[in-house]
């Protein structure tokens, strides 16, 4: 919860500050509570001041981590039920499910996952692997997940199994997703031992709560809560109150992320699934398995994803180069555009339409769309000819044609100025009618 300034005055000493002399000071104490400085700063805080001011200022959903490496991914930590309040802090993760029987197929299948959008890599983020009953075909397929490079979740609640699945991939801390009502003991000591996350599941929410509060108990506060697979109403709905249980009324038992299993929810459904994942991401699953996914499944359920997961407040940008468009080479004509992510997609999808090859110049315009930034004073002449000389355009392509947005076709005559050698056209004020500009302009 958010601290005020008052309950941070009145834990502070009480003595002369050793830096200026004067009392402690509420200016100082508001400056903490609005975040523009740490409260560490104060040399004079004892530590026990410390430690509770921590704790209280805290966010109500703990911040945990699982995996190593690069395969590291953050959990938590939210503050808002909604993206419009502020910001969503850690996007879901997706996993797809493997076990005995299908590991050898899916594995293949979780690899072709693997592309960039607007600078983020896109991949199968985990895997998860059931344990079937069978001790020695568990451990076997766990060794066969791990050479795959990502993260583990352990879907498994027979502690022996999970001890020994735990210890052969300890250093790449998986999760281990298998405490319920009945063997939290004993999982508590495998998840602790291994110092990994450890997932709790039970019949009910009241069920659930209490085990959260006896493994809270028992000093274990590095846990992710399984909302159950019962049936797909009864997942959501404990998904959405373990949420606002935890950020609106403040219950700190039920202040951590959450675990949704679709390949149980919905067994052999591929497409439900799907729906069903995008319904997740918004509320608000951190992670989500599915049984199987494919490359065309996945291109839609990231870019959601993408969109939700970022923040509100700052547009999304594409990296300002030259993105070659139907096999274009260093001959093919040249367009230009700001790093709006959304008008290099609409743009680029026209220009993908027309079949002409184009190099498709993207310029640093602080993120913002056409008329915006050239308003702005972003995307004019003499920036457009610095962006050329500092990416080095000339020395990638041959082509002196370049082709503007007709919405900004005041800039012709200074990029002519400002671009000696070039011939600069006028493009379509749309980008729906590059299709026939290009057709006509080849």
């Amino acid at each position: 919860m958010a601290l005020k300034g008052l309950d941070i005055f009145k834990v502070l000493p009480k003595t002369n500050c050793k830096k200026c002399g004067s009392p402690t000071c509420m200016a100082f104490a508001m400056k903490v509570a609005q975040g523009g400085i740490e409260l560490e700063k104060c040399p004079d805080i004892s530590a026990e001041a410390l430690a509770q001011l921590s704790e209280a200022s805290a966010p109500p959903m703990k911040s945990l981590t699982i995996g190593a490496g690069e395969g590291e991914y953050k959990l938590g930590g939210e503050t808002v039920l909604f993206r419009h309040d502020k910001t969503f802090v850690s996007k879901s993760l997706y996993a797809v499910e493997v076990c005995q029987d299908c590991v050898d197929e899916r594995l293949p299948q979780i690899k072709t996952i693997d592309y960039e959008r607007i600078g983020e890599r896109m991949i199968v983020d985990l895997i998860a692997v059931e344990y079937k009953g069978d001790k020695a075909a568990f451990l076997d397929t766990v060794k066969k997940a791990q050479g795959a490079g990502r993260t583990l979740i352990l879907e498994v609640s027979d502690a022996d199994a999970a001890k020994e699945a735990v210890e052969l991939v300890k250093a790449g801390k998986p999760l281990l997703n298998g405490a319920n009502e009945s063997n939290w003991e004993a999982f508590n000591k495998i998840a602790t031992d291994a110092g990994v996350v450890l997932g709790v599941s039970a019949k009910d929410l009241d069920s659930l709560y209490e085990t959260v509060q006896k493994l809270e108990g028992a000093g274990n506060k590095n846990l992710i809560l399984d909302v159950g697979s019962a049936s797909v109403k009864d997942a959501f709905a404990n998904t959405v109150q373990i949420r606002r249980a935890a950020l609106k009324d403040g219950d700190r038992s039920f202040g951590y992320p959450s675990i949704v299993n679709l390949a149980k929810l919905a067994p052999n459904d591929p497409v439900q699934q799907l729906a069903l994942a995008s319904i997740f991401t918004l509320k608000y699953g951190s992670i989500i398995v599915l049984s199987s996914m494919t490359y065309a499944q996945a291109l839609p359920l990231y870019g959601l994803r993408q969109n939700i997961y970022t923040d509100p407040q700052k547009p999304m940008k594409m990296e300002p180069k030259v993105y070659p468009v139907n096999g274009a080479d260093e001959n093919a004509v040249c367009a230009i555009t700001v790093d709006f992510a959304l008008t290099y997609f609409v743009v680029n999808g026209e220009l993908e339409r027309s079949g002409v090859p184009v190099n498709f110049i993207v310029a640093d315009a602080g993120g913002y769309s056409v008329l915006t930034s050239w308003a702005a004073g972003k995307f004019s002449a003499g920036l457009i000819a610095k962006f050329f000389k500092e990416a080095d355009i000339e020395g990638k392509v041959k082509n002196r044609t370049l082709i503007i947005p007709g919405k900004v076709a005041v800039l012709k005559g200074e990029l002519e100025e400002n671009l000696q050698g070039w011939k600069i056209l006028v493009g379509p004020n749309e980008a729906v009618g590059l299709v026939k500009y290009l057709k006509d302009l080849k």
